[in-house]
């Protein structure tokens, strides 16, 4: 009896150390009109406890291993079960030898419709479609891995991005918006299609050189990690000149935008006017940023 009670404990402790993600999530249903209405705090809580309870992986994740992040979901119009809403998804990881963390992943879902009666089970199948609302949160907590994956190892994030293209696939029997080539260039079909093609294989080198041999060498020799860092910056040039001004493109500076106009207005120095070269061809979206690197 001693013995069992001994296994029970040990399997329980790996059990509470399971879960992946220690997420923020918030239901705002400010535009409705109706905000305080219990069913949006019920939603809200159901949703919290889902994302931060699955065991998204077959891995043992301790507490301070967990994947910061947050999703906030805009609700803009319901009827009954069906509701109409965006949500918007950020990621972090954290820097080596550091406080700082830096963002991975920053996407507003603008394609969200889903059908939803109070209390009801969530339950995510990886293999088969249960509803718009589990698919899409699944969707993007596979691409919350994925990225922070491939941020600490040269591809790392394969098992996930994989994951989310199944996720994709079975998702498209639902006719909801956003699963399919027609959704158009900004949707989870385009985000997880481009990751995938050898169009934009690039990105990947770039997620896992400007963090692991950028970022994290930044606290034992910075003007290394700066030089890793504007080398890794270089490598969208390729991709840009095949397609220039790309969804994978835009979502990378709409994370790291602010970071890499910090990083570079402070010292060491290197050089910035290559830097600023690069940054002007593949991100003009954000040219007013880089008019602000003047170290």
């Amino acid at each position: 009896m001693r013995n069992f009670l001994v296994i029970l404990i040990f399997f329980l402790s790996i059990k509470g150390f399971s879960q992946e993600l220690n997420c923020s999530l918030v239901v705002n249903a400010e535009q409705t009109g109706n905000e305080n209405f219990p069913i949006f705090k019920t939603l809200e809580k159901q949703l919290t406890e889902f994302v931060n309870n699955t065991k998204w992986t077959n891995k043992t994740v301790k507490p301070q291993e967990r994947i910061n992040c947050s999703m906030i979901i805009n609700v803009s119009d319901y009827s009954g079960e069906n509701f109409q809403a965006t949500l918007q998804v950020q990621s972090g990881r954290p820097v080596y030898g550091s406080s700082f963390s830096t963002p991975l992943y920053n996407f507003n879902d603008k394609d969200f419709t889903f059908r939803y009666l109070e209390f009801q089970n969530l339950i995510y199948n990886p293999s088969q479609f249960e509803s718009n609302l589990v698919s899409v949160l699944a969707f993007h907590v596979y691409m919350i891995l994925a990225l922070d994956a491939d941020s600490f190892e040269q591809n790392g994030g394969d098992e996930y991005y994989r994951q989310a293209q199944v996720i994709t696939n079975y998702s498209q029997q639902g006719n909801f918006k956003g699963w399919k080539v027609e959704d158009g260039l900004q949707s989870r079909f385009a985000l997880i299609d481009n990751v995938l093609s050898p169009t934009f294989k690039e990105y990947r080198d770039v997620m896992y050189n400007y963090h692991r041999n950028g970022l994290d060498v930044m606290s034992n020799d910075v003007k290394a990690g700066k030089d890793e860092i504007a080398e890794s910056l270089k490598k969208f040039q390729a991709m840009n000149s095949r397609r220039p001004n790309s969804f994978l493109l835009r979502t990378f500076f709409d994370s790291k935008a602010d970071e890499i106009e910090q990083i570079f207005t402070d010292g060491p120095s290197v050089n910035i006017a290559a830097v600023k070269e690069t940054l002007q061809k593949v991100a003009p979206m954000h040219n007013s940023k880089w008019q602000n690197i003047k170290y």
